[in-house]
C-alpha cells in the first residue's frame, strides 16, 4: 500500500531530523564532552544506514526530495510518485524539528538565536561562505550524493552493502561541507530547523531547495548515462537518506 510507503518515509525523515539535528543543536558543543563538527557528520549517516536497514524494504528509504527527483531522473523511480514522497518526506522533518525544539528549550540558555542547526550562506554560514560557494558546494554534494546511491544499489553491486555506502557517503559529505552550508543536502531536513529559527533561515531556504533538486537530477541522470541498468531493477527500492 501507498500509504505505508509514505508513513514509511515521514518516520524515516523526523529520524533523520531529529537525530542529525539534534546532535548539531544538543551534542555538538555540550560542554568538555561535546562531539564536534565529527560527531555530527557520523551522526547524520547513521541516521541514513539505521533507516535504510529499518524501511528500504517498504519504501526505498529516500528521506529526501532531492533523493526522491534523483532517482527518477536516473530512471529508478515513478515520476508520479515524487509529489507524496516529498509532502512525506516534509512532514516528518517538521516533526522532528517541532519535537526537537520542544526538548532543546528546555535547557538554560536556549536560543533560537543560534540558527538552530539551519542552513545558510553568507552571514548565516559556519565559515561564512558566500551565495555562490554554498550553491555550488550544495549541487556538487548532492549530485556526487545520489551518484553513490544509484551506484551503491545497482544490480551488480554488492549486495546488502548499500546504507554502509550511503551512510558514510553522507557522513563525508558533511565533514567538507559543513563550514559552507552547515550541510544541507536535503530540502526537508532544511526546511524542519528553517520554519522554527524564522527570519534569515526562511529566507535563504530557497537555495536548500534548489540546489539539492538540481544536484539530485544530475546525479541520477549522470549515473543512468555512465552505467548500463541490469533488466528487471525494481524502481523505488533503493536505501538512501
Amino acid at each position: 500500500m501507498n500509504a505505508r510507503k509514505y508513513a514509511a518515509e515521514a518516520l524515516g525523515t523526523f529520524w533523520l531530523t531529529f537525530a542529525g539535528c539534534g546532535s548539531a543543536v544538543i551534542a555538538a558543543g555540550f560542554p568538555n564532552v561535546g562531539i564536534g563538527l565529527l560527531g555530527v557528520s557520523l551522526a547524520f549517516g547513521l541516521t541514513v544506514v539505521t533507516m535504510a536497514y529499518a524501511i528500504g524494504h517498504v519504501s526505498g528509504c529516500h528521506l529526501n526530495p532531492a533523493v526522491t527527483v534523483g532517482l527518477a531522473a536516473g530512471g529508478r523511480f515513478p515520476a508520479g510518485q515524487i509529489l507524496p514522497y516529498i509532502v512525506a518526506q516534509v512532514v516528518g522533518a517538521v516533526a522532528g524539528a517541532a519535537l526537537l525544539y520542544i526538548i532543546a528549550r528546555g535547557a538554560p540558555g536556549f536560543d533560537l538565536a543560534g540558527g538552530f542547526a539551519s542552513n545558510g550562506y553568507g552571514d548565516h554560514s559556519p565559515g561564512k561562505y558566500s551565495l555562490v560557494s554554498a550553491f555550488l558546494m550544495e549541487v556538487v554534494m548532492t549530485m556526487m550524493f545520489l551518484f553513490i546511491i544509484m551506484g551503491s544499489t545497482h544490480g551488480k553491486a554488492p549486495a546488502g552493502f548499500a546504507p554502509l555506502a550511503i551512510g558514510l557517503g553522507l557522513a563525508l559529505i558533511h565533514l567538507v561541507s559543513i563550514p559552507v552550508t552547515n550541510t544541507s543536502v536535503n530540502p526537508a531536513r532544511s526546511t524542519g530547523p528553517a520554519l522554527f529559527a524564522g527570519g534569515w533561515a526562511l529566507g535563504q531556504l530557497w537555495l536548500f531547495w534548489v540546489a539539492p533538486l538540481i544536484g539530485g537530477a544530475l546525479g541520477g541522470i549522470l549515473y543512468r548515462w555512465l552505467s548500463e541498468e541490469p533488466e528487471g531493477l525494481v524502481t523505488g527500492s533503493q536505501p538512501a537518506e
